[in-house]
């Protein structure tokens, strides 16, 4: 089968991998992602990820505990190498081949990101793992993802999130919320959805890569979407 998208960039939260201590790395979930990602990979889709770190820990969040907003930054980019690594070895584990790419210096736990290695991997069937956000304060891993998805000149980008899709209100506290199929990125602008954060947004909008919003939790989407089904909502 041809798929729709052959080159996806995979955004997902670091408060999706939350075990129910509400914080850490549940290793089911984990699993279950890396499962997912396997069946995309062996429908022929070539994978990136970009992952953050909020489970972990938050920049913005230490500064109201008195940390500096750039070290506290820091620590956040260093929380998505955490999460990068368990990617990486549930990958591993459930027989996919994976590598970590650092924005940061770490040599001997990723490879210092560039875009010709990474093309080369995603090419070989090598699922790309981008992690340390830009390596950059003052910019949320959502940008880092668009960025990422940019370089690689990914055909989508994939936001997994808990819901199954951007609604007109919030669907746990608004029963008659409505959900979106398809909208355009002035669509998504005007009514002031929060989507990504603008930044985020901006880039895939100027680079022509369209956003869908699904729930990752949902066993099998990922490989839906690669094949072409309408699953959550797309913008673009």
């Amino acid at each position: 089968m041809a798929l729709t998208h052959k080159r996806i960039l995979l955004k997902l939260s670091g408060e999706s991998l939350m075990n129910t201590g509400g914080y850490g790395i549940d290793p089911v979930i984990l699993s279950q992602y890396a499962v997912d990602i396997r069946d995309a990979v062996y429908e022929g889709a070539q994978v990136g990820v970009v992952i953050g770190g909020g489970n972990i820990f938050r920049g913005l969040s230490g500064v109201n505990k008195g940390f500096d907003r750039v070290k506290g930054d820091q620590m956040g980019m260093l929380a998505t190498v955490v999460n990068s690594l368990a990617l990486q070895s549930a990958l591993l584990a459930v027989t996919v081949k994976a590598v970590v790419f650092t924005s940061i210096t770490i040599e001997s736990v990723g490879e210092r990101f560039s875009k010709d290695a990474a093309l080369q991997y995603l090419q070989d069937g090598v699922v790309c793992i981008f992690s340390g956000g830009t390596g950059n304060p003052f910019f949320t891993t959502d940008t880092a993802a668009a960025l990422r998805a940019a370089e690689i000149e990914a055909h989508v980008l994939l936001k997994g999130t808990r819901v199954d899709g951007v609604y007109t209100a919030d669907p746990e506290k608004d029963p008659k919320a409505m959900k979106y199929d398809r909208l355009t990125f002035e669509e998504a602008y005007d009514k002031n959805l929060k989507i990504m954060d603008l930044t985020a947004f901006t880039l895939c909008k100027e680079n022509n890569i369209p956003i869908v919003v699904f729930d990752m939790n949902g066993s099998g989407n990922l490989k839906r979407i690669v094949q072409g089904e309408q699953v959550g909502t797309t913008i673009g």
